[in-house]
Formats: C-alpha cells, sequence, structure tokens
C-alpha cells in the first residue's frame, strides 16, 4: 500500500453529515494536529478534516513520537466544535477511540479475521494486545468554554516498520490478515464517530455525558479485571465510568476514580 490517499475517492465513499468537509489531502506534513490547530484557530468549520500519507513530527500523548511508514497509515486530524463543556474534552479521546474500534472491527470481519478491536483506556485501540491505532485530542479555549477540539488519529493500516522496541507492542491491518483501502476505512471512522459524538453531545444536557456509551466502552475495555497501575495508583481495573474515568480497585477495597494517565498493563508487560 504506497499510493497516495484519494482524495476524490474518499468523498465519494463519505456518508457523514458535516464531518470530513472540507477536506485537505497533503502528501506530507509535520503534524496534521498543528495544521487542524493552527485552522480552528482561523476559524475552520466543525467536521474540517486533514489527511496525510506521511508525517514529519507526529506525535502521541506525553509527547511520544508517533511512528509511520510514509502510505501505509491512516493519518488524519478533524476539527470539531462540539457542545460539550470544557472539563469534558477529554471524553472526545474515548468516543473517537470507540468510533476507531468500531471502523476496525468491521474491517477484520469483512476479512474473516475472527480478532476482537477493543479499546484501551483512554486513547488507544488494541486487538489482542497489540496497539493498532492511537488518538491524540488536543483543546482550544476560550475563557472557559471550549471553542474548538482537535482530534487526530494514526491508524496502521499496511506495512509498518517500527523500532524494535515499539514492533513488540503494535500491529496493523495488514498484519492481522485484513487489506483494506484507507478511503473507505477512513469514511467509516467518520461516521462512527459523527454518530457518537452526538450521542455525546446529548448525552452532556441530559446527564453524565458517557452514560449513553457506558455499555460500549464496557464491552470493549481491553484493561478490565487486569492488573493496572496509573501513576500512584494500583489495582485492578475495574470498568469505565460515565465521566470517562478510569476505575482502579486498590488491594485495600479503595475504587480510585484515575481522569488521566499513562496505563500499565502488568500482565502485558510481562509478555511484550
Amino acid at each position: 500500500m504506497t499510493a497516495a490517499f484519494d482524495g476524490e475517492g474518499f468523498r465519494d465513499h463519505l456518508a457523514t453529515l458535516t464531518l470530513g468537509r472540507p477536506c485537505v489531502v497533503t502528501a506530507h506534513t509535520d503534524s496534521t494536529n498543528d495544521d487542524a490547530l493552527a485552522a480552528a484557530r482561523a476559524g475552520a468549520p466543525h467536521g474540517a478534516l486533514f489527511v496525510t500519507d506521511e508525517q514529519r513530527r507526529g506525535r502521541g500523548r506525553r509527547g511520544n513520537t508517533w511512528h509511520s511508514t510514509p502510505g501505509e497509515a491512516l493519518l488524519f486530524s478533524v476539527v470539531l466544535r462540539p457542545e460539550l463543556a470544557a472539563e469534558r474534552a477529554a471524553s472526545l479521546a474515548l468516543v473517537a477511540g470507540l468510533a476507531v474500534r468500531a471502523a476496525v472491527a468491521s474491517a477484520l470481519d469483512s476479512a474473516g479475521v475472527a480478532k476482537t478491536a477493543q479499546v484501551k483506556w483512554p486513547n488507544d485501540v488494541v486487538v489482542e494486545r497489540l496497539k493498532v491505532a492511537g488518538i491524540l485530542v488536543e483543546s482550544q479555549m476560550r475563557g472557559d468554554k471550549l471553542s474548538a477540539a482537535v482530534v487526530g488519529v494514526g491508524l496502521n493500516v499496511g506495512r509498518v516498520e517500527l523500532p524494535p522496541e515499539v514492533k513488540a507492542r503494535a500491529t496493523s491491518l495488514v498484519a492481522l490478515g485484513a487489506q483494506v483501502k484507507r478511503e473507505p476505512l477512513l469514511a467509516a471512522v467518520l461516521a462512527e464517530l459523527e454518530t457518537r459524538l452526538a450521542r455525546l453531545e446529548r448525552g452532556e444536557r441530559d446527564q453524565p455525558p458517557l452514560s449513553s456509551l457506558v455499555t460500549e466502552l464496557s464491552a470493549f475495555d481491553a484493561v478490565r479485571g487486569e492488573r493496572v497501575s496509573v501513576g500512584d495508583v494500583a489495582g485492578t481495573a475495574a470498568g469505565i465510568d460515565a465521566l470517562g474515568n478510569l476505575l482502579v480497585l486498590d488491594d485495600g477495597g479503595l475504587t480510585h476514580r484515575v481522569s488521566s494517565g499513562h496505563v500499565v498493563v502488568e500482565t502485558w508487560e510481562r509478555e511484550s
């Protein structure tokens, strides 16, 4: 898979109401998130999309580098202007994770691959404990209100060349047995995201924002029941609540609600 991303072909697959329009496609850029953030500051509308074949300075959470082979990954960022309180912006990573997970699951199913895609709190999609996609959400504030959020996604689709320390923990759709074109895959991700984003906004008005997605989060929670540590908190992962917090039950029986941080899954670390 080395053909350039086909913007016109993508538009033929796009079935969303708002996400993906307008769409800017580049052969390479430093970071699609940087491009989207700059566009958002300049007034880009909800749904504006930035796609590239290669990122020179792609990044993940905590300043990590996102490694990808040119033309082999789906790399994009979308500008969102949701009706959400500023403190709810972190929920967007989980919502995007569910959307990417659903699109990956559909691709695997269509290829006859009997493997389950899951969400690893707070921002990864994994298949059999191997990372296939990462999500980075960056917000812009206006006073105490959320002006815009940029959701960036890196999804390994084709052949990937990764450093040894990353290779043991990552995979791609091709490596899993699914040959997928990036254009319909991106259209599928955006359709899944638009549906869940609408549910998130409705939840913000009526109840804790992730209430309508808790069942889906629970069904595809990669770390539930695993021994984990997040910063100073250690114990057994006990699910994700309606505010998007990771629940961790410590050895003394106390449940901690963790709002952010890097999750280390002890079993996975021993096996990698």
